[in-house]
């Protein structure tokens, strides 16, 4: 494996880490068999230090966060899977597979376990948030932190226009309803997701919704995405409760936010500050897909936030 320069920000040591310069670890790349499935996954950095668990969006994959990873791996044990019907994953049917998020959560779930990851910080975008949500509701003692980029857990964070497009599938699933859905898996809605509202386009690699778009026109794909776009509704459905939680549980919770996202609004991002006070935010002028073109800042922002609220404990556990 290549040994890969970074440009993550000095900090002090963290527990549990036995980096000892702030060099990146090789990534390496990994299959683990979960439910029968080959769930691809990039990891990288001392098992003994703090685990980040990267968490995906839609149409993406761990490939998002190909840039972020050598930032943080010095310092922490980096998790990166692709959920079943992404990425290197296997895709079944959905006959074969129940393509639910509560079934994707649970997936990866079992990878933790099955790979010896104890806690985590949990890193969400877009569908990691409703998939990131589900584990720390389930397993709130082995959430070290959230970091929160351009997911949402309130209605009124997402794009109206968005909504009306959604809302008439979420009714009544039919062949003429489902058509808005099946114009997110175009290869024009692909790069409109990298592209738009981002302020430094001479920065945006054409590689990334490039080769998102060749894994949504496998063929089958497109059954799987426009069942995880109307299964989009369970999501909604459980907000009240993820509310709940961060208003009570308050994990040390980091936002860094694309401000010029067509899809999640200011409200989404602003909530996270609302239900918990301490939580800490950081905008910039992006898109939807932020680390395309703000990796070095968010995880300089990373780096700070977590030298500071994890513990001095092995696994980093909160104060």
């Amino acid at each position: 494996m290549l040994k890969l320069a970074s440009t993550a920000a000095t900090a002090e040591p963290l527990a549990g880490t036995t980096a000892t310069a702030d060099l990146a670890a090789p990534i390496t790349y990994n299959v683990a068999k979960i439910r029968g499935l080959d769930i691809f996954y990039r990891e990288a950095g001392a098992k003994s230090a703090p685990t980040i668990l990267l968490l995906h969006g839609f149409p993406s994959s761990s490939h998002m966060f190909r840039d972020l990873i050598p930032e943080l791996s010095a310092k922490f044990h980096v998790v990166a899977p692709d959920y079943p019907g992404f990425g290197h994953s296997s895709a079944p049917s959905p006959k074969a597979f129940a393509y639910t998020f509560a079934n994707v959560a649970d997936v990866i779930d079992e990878l933790t376990t099955v790979i010896g990851v104890e806690s985590y910080v949990l890193y969400m975008q877009d569908y990691g948030g409703p998939v990131g949500m589900r584990l720390a509701t389930k397993n709130p003692g082995k959430v070290l932190a959230l970091v929160v980029q351009n997911a949402v857990v309130n209605v009124e964070g997402w794009n109206p226009e968005i909504v009306a497009k959604f809302s008439p599938v979420w009714q009544n699933r039919t062949p003429e309803t489902e058509k808005p859905l099946r114009e997110f898996l175009t290869a024009q809605t692909t790069r409109f997701q990298y592209t738009h509202g981002s302020a430094r386009t001479n920065r945006l690699s054409p590689d990334a919704w490039t080769y998102d778009q060749a894994l949504l026109d496998r063929t089958g794909n497109d059954e799987i995405q426009v069942e995880l776009l109307h299964r989009y509704q369970d999501n909604v459905a459980q907000y009240a409760k993820w509310q709940d939680y961060l208003k009570t549980r308050r994990p040390p919770t980091l936002v860094v936010w694309g401000n010029n996202d067509p899809f999640f609004t200011a409200e989404g991002r602003d909530l996270f500050k609302t239900l918990m006070p301490a939580a800490e935010t950081r905008s910039y002028d992006a898109g939807h897909f932020a680390l395309e073109t703000h990796a070095g800042e968010i995880a300089t922002a990373m780096m700070d936030f977590l030298s500071r609220n994890l513990s001095a404990s092995r696994h980093g556990r909160p104060k």
